[in-house]
């Protein structure tokens, strides 16, 4: 209450798991992600003068910013979100006035859960709160993933802000990453959703991730010479990439295969769950992730060795890496009755191996942003 100095508003933006359609929505592809138990919460209550005060628990460090005088570059710094925030609200007209914030997360850092797009929706929804705005749910999602394209520097897709802002309790979402329709889709009760940090830490705001965009733009670009209709892998069907892959370079043929195939895996897996045909859908996770190390190149030694010691546990239905790789996290189906001896399995086998201890999470699939 002392750096409030009022009772001040608290909202929550989730983090997220990916349940399969990695990669895909920076093509404008398909994605089922689901929103986890982890979360951003954001404090906020308003400030006479046009300045932020901005306090991270997490990281136990206060900035000062004057609205007037918003950094027009990231810095590489956690106040960086905040900062891209304010500066897409403001050039939005959205007039968010002087405020001080109180941020606190439980999100794990570096694991591919979406930790920067639940900051970047909670900072934005508490800035609405305390402006007395509204803003169309779909508008709050292209603007946070603006902020991060443009401010931070992650050419990040749409996925990450839409399912922390849309998300609901005990469902998947599934996106059209171009058209932004979405249904929700029921997860069984009877299924567990397990995390597994490998606890190998990566950065997406750096090179690899950029990169591999570039090269699916690359091969769009090719495929639109003789097709001038394609805007994006989305538009290349599986038969017209057979027909033309032996003309592409080796790698952008690679990353063409994945992306083309991950979104029919998509629309694939959201009628196997529709049909609660989770033995068809854990198989497509297990080639998702399969396209993403053989393929795509996203993957690492700890993440493939995590989906093959799940692959030998009983009540398992699939496994794979989720987020945008080099490490983080994977993502398992699993029976609950089979949890705890997976939890604990995985944990032993995992440690036992690498010399690292995993953290491994029950989750079950969370509501989009609220105020708390």
């Amino acid at each position: 209450m002392a750096m409030f100095g009022a009772e001040p508003v608290v909202v929550q933006a989730p983090g997220r798991v990916n349940l399969i359609g990695e990669h895909t929505d920076y093509n404008d592809g398909f994605v089922m992600p689901a929103a986890i138990q982890f979360h951003t919460t954001v404090a906020i209550a308003p400030r006479p003068a046009r300045e932020l005060r901005v306090f991270s628990e997490n990281y136990g460090e206060q900035v000062e910013l004057a609205l007037d005088k918003l950094p027009g570059a990231a810095r590489r710094h956690w106040s960086d979100y905040v900062i891209g925030i304010a500066r897409a609200l403001e050039e939005r007209g959205v007039p968010i006035g002087g405020a001080s914030l109180l941020i606190r997360g439980d999100i794990p850092q570096g694991a591919g859960l979406s930790s920067s797009a639940s900051l970047e929706v909670a900072v934005c929804r508490a800035f609405l709160e305390v402006a007395g705005r509204t803003m169309p749910t779909a508008e709050v999602a292209l603007l946070c993933q603006r902020a991060e394209n443009e401010f931070v520097g992650a050419r990040c897709g749409i996925m990450d802000q839409f399912v922390s802002v849309h998300a609901e309790r005990n469902h998947a979402l599934q996106l059209d990453c171009r058209s932004l329709a979405y249904s929700q889709e029921p997860l069984p009760p009877e299924v567990g959703v397990l995390i597994c940090n490998t606890m190998v830490r990566h950065s997406l705001a750096r090179g690899e991730y950029n990169q591999r965009r570039l090269e699916c733009e690359t091969g769009a670009r090719l495929f639109a010479e003789r097709r001038p209709e394609v805007k994006a892998l989305r538009d290349v069907s599986q038969e017209e990439f057979r027909r033309y892959e032996n003309g592409l370079p080796e790698t952008i043929r690679k990353r063409c295969r994945h992306v083309i195939n991950e979104n029919a895996r998509v629309l694939e897996a959201g009628e196997a769950l529709r049909q609660h045909d989770l033995m068809n859908f854990g198989k497509l996770m297990g080639e998702s992730h399969a396209s993403l190390r053989d393929d795509f190149g996203v993957s690492c030694v700890e993440l493939d060795m995590m989906v093959d010691l799940a692959n030998q546990m009983e009540g398992v239905y699939g496994a794979r890496m989720t987020g945008g790789g080099f490490g983080g996290c994977t993502v398992n189906l699993v029976k609950k009755e089979y949890a705890a001896a997976f939890q604990m399995k995985m944990t032993r086998e995992y440690e036992r191996i690498t010399g690292k201890r995993p953290e491994v999470y029950l989750c079950s699939a969370a509501d989009g942003v609220r105020r708390v």
